[in-house]
Formats: structure tokens, C-alpha cells, sequence
């Protein structure tokens, strides 16, 4: 399993906003593609203006080619993108350990 984090910064006083835009992204978009495993969304504290997305993907290529290059993805960004302060930062991680 691969662990897509996406660090988004968003325009200021547009939480409530973003928070139900981002829900739809990933009900209806997101949650469709292929090798989809989950997600999570942490919202900052002393940052709220700062998003933590969390994604799981079967493999790295069901991120970056199976959906990054699907009209999926400009529907995803369609909903979500408007409200982005800068190009959020996308990295890929592999599981080392976790707890039990």
C-alpha cells in the first residue's frame, strides 16, 4: 500500500467552505478510482488554514498514472482547487512499521 500525503494551504476564511468541498472531491471522485484504499483529512490547529490528505493507493502508479492522468483528476481539482492558496506539496510514502 502506498500513503499519498498532499500538505494544502488554503485562502484564509474559506474553511467551512473547503471542508464541505474537499468531502465531495473525495466522496465522488476520489473514492472511485482505482486502487483507491481510503483516506483521512487532519485539519491544522494553530494553522487553520492548513490541510493534512491522507490517501491509500494500491500501488504508486494507481496515483500518479491511473489517476493523475484520467479526467478524474481535473474534475478533483475542479472542486477543490479553487480554494488553494499555492500548489499544495505531494509526496509518496511506503509503510516501514505501525502499531498493533
Amino acid at each position: 500500500m502506498i500513503l499519498e500525503l498532499a500538505d494544502i494551504r488554503i485562502h484564509p476564511g474559506q474553511q467551512e467552505q473547503f471542508d464541505a468541498a474537499i468531502q465531495r472531491g473525495l466522496d465522488e471522485v476520489i473514492s472511485r478510482a482505482k486502487g483507491f484504499s481510503g483516506f483521512k483529512v487532519n485539519k491544522g490547529i494553530e494553522s487553520p488554514e492548513r490541510y493534512v490528505l491522507m490517501i491509500f493507493w494500491e500501488t504508486l502508479e494507481n496515483h500518479t498514472v491511473d489517476f493523475r492522468e484520467s479526467p478524474a483528476f481535473l474534475q478533483w481539482r475542479s472542486i477543490v482547487g479553487p480554494f488553494f492558496a499555492a500548489p499544495p506539496t505531494v509526496e509518496h510514502f511506503s509503510l516501514l512499521t505501525k502499531s498493533s
